[in-house]
């Protein structure tokens, strides 16, 4: 009777044995990692879809002029109906168009339209002809930052304190997906107020990322949201040893976007953090702070809010802060206020 228990015994054991070694060799082939594919071998449908001139034309009721929502530095934006949809049509200035005749248009649209975040406003698709170039991007009733903060005062009580504190940590989350969650890595080029969109629930999300290719060095709409090194050289880069757009200006351009979000003011071509860094150094935060909203009883996020605000915009690019160590203490700070 032993001599069969022991059998069993033995038999039972074998059976574990194998079946952990089998699940072993499961696992490690489930978990080892598959090569990240090129651009060129990614499949068509992950990739934004090319329209015809025709559809925009349509989908924008011929461009008409009451159809545009927005305006800005890069060109004209419509609200467009694709396929039944709403969405946002960009049609690109001609004269950018013409000076950038032969960049690869496409297949820099492509290759941002693989972007997918919450914080991040998806492109659906693009289109271009002789002389034209359009981008079509995620419209949900979305709002510019920069309306809700310097164009009505009607609006500018929805925006309160535990809001903007939701605003600066999307935003940064958003940026640092664009800066390190995506292969090759994606610089916006221009972070400022206007190229944040609150949606229906003020969820941020970031706009016109990765299209500073476009005109990199034209200093209309940028001045006062980039830093000083941003004009030292020519060209746009990814690193923080030359000019042009980088990782660094996009921090730079965050920090004031952090101070608008305090103070309520506009930038002003950098008047604004000439104006705040030393009453942050002071500890005057009080005179900072937006005077249409009431200052709250724990003032000690703000305060830590506005430190994080001058360590973006006080710093030179190879002393700045990280989008990711940013966005871990705004991300904390926002869990301590709207939790």
């Amino acid at each position: 009777m032993k001599n069969i228990e022991d059998v069993a015994f033995i038999f039972v054991m074998s059976v574990i044995s194998v079946s952990i070694v089998i699940l072993l060799i499961i696992l490690i082939i489930l978990c080892r990692k598959k090569p990240v594919q090129s651009q060129e071998t990614l499949p068509a449908k992950f990739c934004a879809p090319a329209y015809q001139l025709t559809d925009i034309d349509a989908a924008t009721d011929g461009f008409n002029h009451q159809r545009i929502i927005g305006k800005g530095r890069l060109g004209t934006v419509y609200a467009a109906v694709l396929k039944g949809e709403l969405a946002a049509v960009k049609r690109i200035h001609p004269r950018l168009v013409l000076s950038n005749a032969g960049f690869g248009f496409s297949s820099v649209i492509k290759t941002l339209s693989l972007v997918q975040h919450p914080h991040v406003v998806p492109i659906l698709g693009f289109a271009q002809a002789p002389g034209e170039r359009f981008i079509v991007m995620e419209f949900d009733g979305m709002v510019s930052l920069d309306l809700y903060l310097h164009e009505s005062s009607d609006v500018v009580s929805l925006l309160d304190w535990n809001r903007r504190f939701r605003v600066a940590a999307g935003v940064a989350r958003g940026l640092h997906y664009l800066h390190e969650a995506v292969a090759p890595n994606i610089v916006h080029g221009c972070v400022k107020a206007s190229n944040i969109l609150l949606d229906v629930k003020f969820c941020a999300k970031l706009c016109d990322y990765g299209l500073s290719f476009l005109l990199p060095q034209e200093k209309g709409g940028l001045v006062g949201y980039v830093d000083d090194e941003y004009w030292v050289g020519s060209g746009v880069g990814s690193g923080g040893g030359g000019g042009g757009a980088s990782k660094e200006s996009d921090v730079y351009g965050f920090g004031v976007v952090l101070l608008e979000l305090l103070s309520g003011r506009r930038s002003g071509g950098g008047w604004l953090m000439k104006w705040a860094l030393p009453l942050i150094k002071e500890m005057r935060f009080n005179e900072v702070l937006d005077p249409r909203l009431v200052i709250p009883g724990d003032i000690k996020p703000l305060v830590r809010l506005a430190k994080v605000a001058s360590a973006c915009v006080g710093n030179n690019r190879k002393d700045r802060p990280s989008i990711s160590q940013v966005s871990t203490i705004l991300n904390n700070l926002e869990i301590e206020v709207c939790l």
